[in-house]
């Protein structure tokens, strides 16, 4: 380094410190070329997570990177805080050191959730460190400030003794309280020991007037708030990243402790190695190699898959000649690459998963164009008979690692990423590290907290932010009206908004990726330290999956995919079944792909619970495609995303596969790649093929020319113009249309979609909406099985079922298992895991002892027989009110009252059993009390039995408190609320999250589910009103005067009929209704009501008898604008006779209960 160097900043946090620092890696090192320090080094707290981050940003700009950490130490239990020393890495065996240490602290040493170090593990592991003493919070601050200089001096020696000169004494002015006493301790020190010392400032933050942020950082890491008298001040305005002059003037007066910062730059040289891959090894039988293997395996492979789809396929010579050829040329590739050991990692791992019972995917991804991946096992799609492209997958043109994305079901893909620690060795096994951000709304949420301001007051600012992948506060400014006023309006908003801008996008804390995991060929801590939670628990790299693929490690992505549970499910519901009748089993993986049965089920658009297919959008472009054929539903999957659906691209491919349009083909080369797509360039690998056919393109260049034209680098894109024109040229392609077709290519490559993920996918949903079609039961139940947790979906789902005819049946706990099942009438009965209140292990107790010992005679035989300490008295009144003990007594509340007896006997039974007081034939010595049944107890009403049904079941199952009404409010309401959810509607958010819209006039009822209020600026409320008619729930809003108005109607369990507008809300997704008027049923049917009709027939009742009864009956409700109609029935004729005015009734809710009891064999009287 130049004379000109005079400082060097060798304590640094990062934004990746977590518990404080929020220097961006970027500008930091930006900021040290503009302070003129060659060097600068990242001593996060207890963590490398930005170690290959920084050092990359460094070795861009120049800058030598010294990487390092300050770590904890706590050597007793009773040590009243822990010491912090910094540890700076002077070469590659420092920082292997480094990263064992740190993993140690987090694997072995964490305390409350805090990781530790011990003194002698740093000094056992000092190779290749230099160790920094630290200052007010060192490992000399107490002893060296205290009276005791003996203690002082005892811990210098050790340090000094095993690091020698790599022990340095570290001094910091940065305005805490007591820095000048103990730099005056640490002179001393320095001067008895001939110990160095160095000066470093702890920067935190790059700017003076950045301080406030970091302090709310601190605050949100902490959970405190920022006016806090009791919150400890651990940082000042001081620790910004300093200029070289500033500290030299700061310790004017022991430049030696400048100059050794620059030193000790000198002394750190690691050189990280990035970009080299290091694959796991794969155990090989002996006398062959790796690549023998693999091509063997490979090749047998295939033939099995020729076997296996012979039926389907005509595997002729020429056939069966493409097929070898496409295999040799992607083995001599993979071979060629050194990918050999990769794929046979991941077809072990899956065929492991297959043998153990744990379903795999088809594939995901670009992975589906390998045919070495297909003949291997690890996809099940055929990407010759799909025109699949291996080089979209691995392009020798462009060498980078390839990248399986391997689905599994969800239940099973723990054990099979268990299984791989297993087989490689737990040190070389971990999933991979991901850093939760500060986003828009969440860090309105934070800074709000630590500023104090009351929860209603942020909730309201970060419900204003636009729900959007991406979204930032700037963003949110431009795009949401509401927000913009209320930041330059309100001077706390701008308070907010102003420091959350500060900390917006930077690290808050680490979680785990979904799905990846990493194979290291040694252990772990070789390539990246390790992070856990205290116990070990969720081990993962602390390099994210960018940084880990940077040193070299492959990463393998385990993701888990509820629907291959759902079919998983199914699957063996139905071959259960079919195996007890003789008959040959379901293979879902071998179904035939032209099952006219699936595709009148989809053109019917009835793809609820259809994997891919079940959204209203998709709905409507099934409606509009009516797809007839596998490659259809391939073309769904890539069809509906934003690009095409708003490029015209969807139009055209309908239009042409219904013959509304014909197909243009610019060049008749075109004719074979995009016929299948109706003339659409729907695929990338469509342009791939365009490119090759048309300008002589290799795939390999290809799919760089996909790639240029998805980054749309216009220096890239001119170059690839000139070689595709002059490609196709060179192919008698004339000119103007070779530049014409560039140009579509270029138009729809933005638009393309990987068709290999897009046919792995459509296979999924092809299988789902087959077993819908085929066994809809045991399909709905595995459906709900799935999602029993969610109540909204369990509605959803139970609905579809009705819609499909489908009978569900009430929880048994004669016939339920934990989850949904069917029986042999196809009727699904519910799960007994999806009752609220009943526990695992009480439903483990009640299965276990059905099967040991037959259904339970009665509710006595089942508590007796069952462990009472799992099903509790909680417990039975759950199963009571949920209709789970009916199959014992359909009168829940005589099973109600008769528990307590019940319970007791069971408990006197269980403690004579254990005491062993039988007598010598086994009977119990216990007299029973009285007879239960001799009590005659009065059933529920249905209000009651529902709500019971509610309470346990979270909905209402063998009727809907909405029913009591729903056939007459039937002529008022505009639809079902199922319909109103389904029906298109424009969208009511152009103005801001808190405009009204009027939308479409409709009349809604239900019964109110739930009501929740938010405050307005001025004071008053909005409520969002959750409404449930039996067939869906649906979101009305009642704005503040609305709200006002109806506040006394607008409460749970109200049952109510509403008027306002339907319209399409961007913020929840899914339409709403604006609230204009609220009404009972009872206000609606009084406003609506036409006529009350009394039907009389005289041969059934007897006429003058029920006139008397009617004559008592209306008087009480004369007075009303309802006018009332008799129906008489005679022999032979009949007479319609409107009764005069002063006859006329308000048709009030017990009017009609009395009628309904006076004149049980009429239906209905309210006519509308």
């Amino acid at each position: 380094m130049s004379e000109a160097v005079k400082f060097i900043h060798l304590r640094n946090h990062t934004e990746y410190s977590l518990v404080d620092g929020i220097i961006r890696v970027k500008p930091l090192v930006k900021r040290a070329a503009e302070l003129n320090m060659p060097a600068i080094a990242v001593t996060d707290q207890s963590n490398l997570f930005a170690a290959v981050k920084f050092y990359k940003a460094a070795q861009a700009a120049g800058v030598k990177p010294i990487l390092g950490a300050d770590v904890l130490i706590k050597d007793t239990v009773d040590q009243k805080k822990p010491y912090i020393v910094t540890l700076l890495v002077q070469n590659k065996q420092g920082y292997l050191g480094l990263s064992e240490l740190i993993s140690e602290s987090y694997l072995n040493g964490q305390d409350k959730g805090i990781p530790y170090l011990t003194t002698q593990k740093i000094l056992d592991k000092n190779s290749g460190l230099i160790v920094l003493s630290g200052c007010t919070d060192g490992i000399l601050a107490e002893c060296a400030s205290s009276s005791d200089i003996a203690v002082a001096e005892q811990m210098v020696n050790n340090w000094k003794q095993v690091f020698a000169d790599r022990f340095y004494l570290e001094v910091q002015r940065v305005g805490r309280a007591g820095e000048e006493a103990l730099i005056n301790r640490m002179v001393e020190l320095a001067i008895k020991y001939q110990l160095p010392m160095v000066a470093t400032n702890g920067s935190c933050f790059l700017t003076r007037d950045e301080f406030e942020a970091h302090e709310a950082r601190v605050c949100i890491n902490q959970g405190r708030v920022l006016s806090d008298s009791r919150r400890a001040k651990t940082h000042t305005e001081q620790q910004y990243l300093k200029s070289q002059e500033e500290m030299l003037e700061l310790f004017s007066d022991l430049p030696e402790a400048i100059e050794n910062s620059v030193e000790i730059a000198k002394r750190c040289n690691i050189e990280l190695s990035l970009g080299k891959n290091f694959l796991p090894n794969f155990p090989i039988p002996d006398g062959l190699t790796t690549d023998e293997y693999f091509s063997n395996l490979a090749q047998e492979g295939l033939t099995k898959r020729i076997e296996e789809t012979s039926e389907r396929l005509d595997f002729n010579d020429d056939r069966l000649a493409v097929y070898q050829a496409r295999l040799k040329r992607e083995l001599d590739v993979i071979c060629q690459m050194g990918f050999p050991g990769y794929f046979l990692i991941v077809a072990d791992f899956i065929q492991w998963a297959k043998d153990n019972g744990v379903p795999v995917g088809p594939g995901r991804g670009s992975g589906a164009g390998s045919i070495v991946a297909y003949a291997l096992r690890i996809t099940d799609l055929d990407p010759i008979e799909f025109d699949l492209l291996f080089e979209r997958f691995l392009n020798p043109e462009r060498v980078s690692m390839p990248d399986f994305d391997v689905d599994f079901c969800m239940e099973g893909r723990d054990r099979v990423i268990d299984y791989v620690g297993e087989r490689y060795g737990r040190d070389k096994v971990s999933q991979i590290i991901t850093y939760g951000s500060m986003a828009a709304k969440a860090v309105i949420r934070d800074v709000g907290r630590v500023l104090g301001h009351p929860y209603g007051f942020v909730d309201r600012l970060a419900k204003a932010i636009p729900f959007e992948i991406g979204m930032t506060l700037t963003k949110a400014l431009d795009e949401s009206p509401d927000l913009l006023s209320a930041y330059k309006e309100e001077v706390e908003v701008r308070e907010l908004i102003d420091l959350a801008m500060k900390l917006e996008g930077i690290a808050r804390n680490a979680g785990k990726h979904a799905g990846g995991v990493v194979i290291s060929p040694s252990k772990l801590t070789d390539f990246s330290p390790l992070y856990c939670e205290q116990g070990g628990s969720n081990l993962v790299t602390q390099f994210d999956k960018d940084d880990i693929e940077a040193v070299g490690l492959v990463k393998f992505d385990f993701l888990g995919l509820r629907t291959l549970t759902i079919i998983d499910w199914a699957v063996q519901n139905i071959n259960q079944r079919l195996e007890a009748k003789g008959e040959a089993k379901v293979n879902i993986d071998n179904l035939a792909r032209d099952d006219e049965k699936t595709f009148e089920l989809l053109k019917k658009y009835a793809t609820t619970a259809v994997f891919q297919l079940e959204s209203r959008g998709m709905k409507d472009l099934i409606r509009r495609l009516r797809p007839d054929s596998f490659e259809d539903v391939i073309a769904l999957v890539a069809l509906f995303r934003p690009g095409p659906l708003q490029s015209g691209m969807v139009d055209d491919y309908i239009n042409v596969k219904h013959g509304r349009k014909k197909a243009e083909y610019a060049h008749p080369s075109l004719i074979a790649i995009l016929k299948p797509t109706n003339g659409v360039i729907l695929y990338q690998e469509q342009v791939m093929q365009i490119a090759q056919d048309l300008a002589g393109y290799s795939l390999g260049s290809a799919d760089l020319l996909r790639r240029a034209m998805g980054k749309k680098k216009p220096e890239e894109m001119a170059k690839q113009r000139e070689m595709f024109t002059s490609g196709a040229v060179a192919n008698q392609v004339d000119q103007n249309t070779a530049t014409y077709i560039f140009d579509l290519m270029e138009k729809f490559a933005g638009y393309g979609f990987n068709k290999s993920h897009s046919a792995a996918y459509a296979l999924i949903a092809y299988q789902t909406a087959w077993l819908k079609a085929h066994y809809p039961s045991e399909f709905m139940a595995a459906v709900l099985s799935s999602d029993m947790d969610n109540t909204d979906k369990v509605v959803m789902f139970i609905d579809e079922c009705r819609e499909m005819g489908l009978d569900i049946l009430p929880p048994d706990v004669n016939s339920s298992a934990y989850h949904f099942t069917t029986n042999d009438a196809g009727q699904i009965i519910y799960g007994l895991g999806a009752i609220k209140g009943v526990g695992e292990a009480a439903i483990e107790s009640i299965i276990e002892q059905r099967k040991e010992a037959g259904p339970f005679v009665d509710h006595e035989d089942l508590v007796h027989r069952i462990d009472l300490r799992k099903a509790n008295r909680r417990v039975q009144d759950a199963l009571i009110r949920s209709g789970a003990l009916d199959c014992f007594d359909s009168n829940r509340a005589a099973l109600m009252q008769r528990l307590p007896d019940v319970l007791q006997i069971a408990e006197q039974q269980n403690k004579s059993d254990s005491a062993g007081q039988n007598d010598l034939f086994g009977l119990t010595v216990i007299a029973p009390p009285k007879a239960l049944d001799d009590i005659e107890i009065e059933p529920w009403t249905e209000h009651e039995r529902l709500k019971g049904e509610k309470i346990t079941l979270g909905l209402y199952l063998t009727g809907h408190p909405f029913d009591s009404v729903k056939e007459e409010m039937s002529s008022v309401v505009s639809g079902k609320l199922s319909t109103m959810l389904e029906m298109e509607m424009a969208s009511s958010n152009s103005g801001g999250q808190y405009r009204r819209s009027k939308g479409k006039p409709v009349i809604v009822a239900g019964l109110i589910l739930e009501v929740r209020t938010r405050p307005t600026k001025n004071g008053s409320k909005i409520a969002t009103v959750i409404l449930d008619d039996g067939s869906a729930r649906l979101e009305a809003v009642a704005y503040s005067e609305t709200f006002d108005n109806y506040r006394d109607q607008l409460v749970s369990e109200q049952m109510v009929v509403i008027e306002g507008g339907l319209s399409f809300d961007d913020f929840a997704g899914q339409n709403r209704v604006s609230i204009e008027t609220v009404m009972t049923v009872e206000q609606a049917r009084e406003r609506f009501i036409k006529d009350l009709v009394i039907e009389l027939n005289p041969r059934v009742i007897d006429p003058e008898q029920k006139i008397k009864q009617l004559h008592s009956l209306f008087t009480e409700f004369l007075g009303g604008s309802c006018p009332v109609t008799m129906k008489v029935e005679l022999a032979g004729a009949s007479s319609v006779i409107r009764l005069a005015e002063k006859w006329s009734i308000t048709p009030k809710d017990t009017l009609l209960k009395e009628l309904q009891k006076t004149f049980p064999e009429q239906q209905t009287f309210a006519r509308y």
